[in-house]
């Protein structure tokens, strides 16, 4: 076989791999360099020729004519003798150059070329993915289901790259069909090996933070800016946002009319109940907006633990701490601050931790899960709910609320 034909061969990979004809070409001569050392010991006095145009290749050897009876170096001298085979009125000292054809390597070494080119192809294949993915971080994606696994859906964009979405990584109603397109956010690109692990994420804040900025205008054009994104995947979320433009509303403009525009992202979102709020550098307000719906009464803060006092109406407690104690929880995560509930006239309250020698600290815990650290914040709420809303068994509740009930009436 001619090195042109070999050479053609070995292009049906430029075509399966969309691998531009110069790229192919130099891997190509890197690939020969190794098997022309691996045979001759030095690829140093080989010259290879290659046209990326025609897509052929030529090897010359290069070696000094010496006297037939001193060869040191095969690779590096020739005989007077054989030299004359190649030109008759070679004389010793001169340089010959003498084409060296592929198939003379033999079939073994043609066959690990092969394979060895197929590998430096894939490897820039993944080289190329990897930069193209790692610049993709943090934007929106969208690929097919190709395969559903118990801890991850493999997806399949239109190039055919794999792309991970774990299951930690899926919102709690995600439920995918094969063949089904998904968004969500290119959250990492690593390496593995030669092969790029590309992870999607629908759960990160930043993919809520770029659905409003592909559906609400006002934000893609920066006319409102999203100060802080807050979630807890398909159940609630906070988004704090503000504009530099007096004239606009920056709620308003992203919830719509009778939520119009926020409807597509809750909805890509599993239902995720969203709360937009004017961002304010005013950390009594911005806690209070952050509450919402709950109105608040009064609030005092201590800057230096970061904690904030919240008095509320009765009726307004189970609002601002929320079903599952989500509310109080974003709201804690969004403004910074650890938030502390009080009912308005209620002046005598004590703080769960006080009572660790009579309850366990994992019990304490699961209360403050769900915003309830004082005494009589665990009080007034009714056993059912506590159950519905914690990990606790009702005799484990009702035990807490007799130890609480104690403290008051002493």
């Amino acid at each position: 076989m001619e090195n042109l034909a070999l050479i053609d061969s070995f292009s049906e990979f430029k075509d399966d791999k969309l691998i531009d004809r110069v790229t192919l070409m130099a891997i190509l001569e890197e690939v020969f360099r190794n098997a022309l050392k691996k045979k001759f010991g030095s690829d140093d006095n080989f010259d290879i020729i290659i046209n990326p145009d025609k897509g052929d290749l030529e090897i010359w050897r290069n070696r000094i004519v010496v006297a037939d009876d001193e060869v040191e170096d095969p690779n590096q001298e020739i005989s007077l003798s054989d030299a004359r085979k190649i030109e008759p009125d070679f004389e010793v000292g001169e340089d010959v150059s003498e084409e060296v054809k592929l198939i003379d390597l033999g079939r073994r070494a043609i066959l690990a070329l092969r394979q060895n080119l197929i590998s430096k192809i894939h490897e820039h294949d993944n080289t190329t993915i990897y930069k193209q993915f790692k610049d993709l971080i943090g934007e929106i994606y969208t690929a097919e289901v190709h395969h559903i696994r118990h801890k991850a859906v493999i997806l399949l964009d239109d190039e055919g790259n794999e792309i991970v979405l774990p299951k930690e990584k899926q919102i709690p109603s995600d439920f995918f069909r094969k063949g089904e397109n998904v968004r969500g956010i290119i959250e990492s690109v690593e390496l593995k090996g030669n092969k790029p692990a590309i992870i999607m994420s629908r759960t990160s804040p930043d993919f809520l933070e770029k659905l409003f900025e592909q559906e609400i205008p006002e934000v893609f054009d920066g006319l409102i800016t999203i100060k802080k994104v807050v979630r807890i995947p398909g159940e609630k979320a906070k988004v704090a946002v503000d504009s530099y433009d007096d004239r606009i509303d920056p709620v308003g403009a992203c919830v719509g009319m009778k939520g119009s525009r926020i409807h597509g992202i809750v909805r890509e979102l599993g239902n995720e109940n969203i709360d937009v709020i004017n961002f304010t550098n005013n950390p009594q307000l911005f806690i209070s907006r952050a509450l919402s719906p709950a109105r608040v009464t009064s609030i005092s803060i201590d800057e230096e633990t970061k904690r904030a006092e919240v008095i509320l109406k009765p009726e307004e407690v189970s609002k601002a701490i929320g079903k599952g104690g989500y509310n109080i929880r974003l709201a804690g995560f969004l403004t910074g601050y650890e938030i502390d509930v009080f009912r308005e006239g209620v002046e005598e309250d004590v703080e769960l931790t006080e009572f660790s020698d009579e309850i366990e600290e994992w019990i304490i815990e699961e209360f403050k899960k769900i915003g309830l650290d004082t005494a009589r914040s665990v009080l007034d709420q009714d056993v059912e709910d506590l159950i519905k809303r914690t990990d606790l068994e009702e005799e484990t509740i009702l035990e807490v609320k007799r130890i609480l009930k104690e403290e008051f009436e002493d």
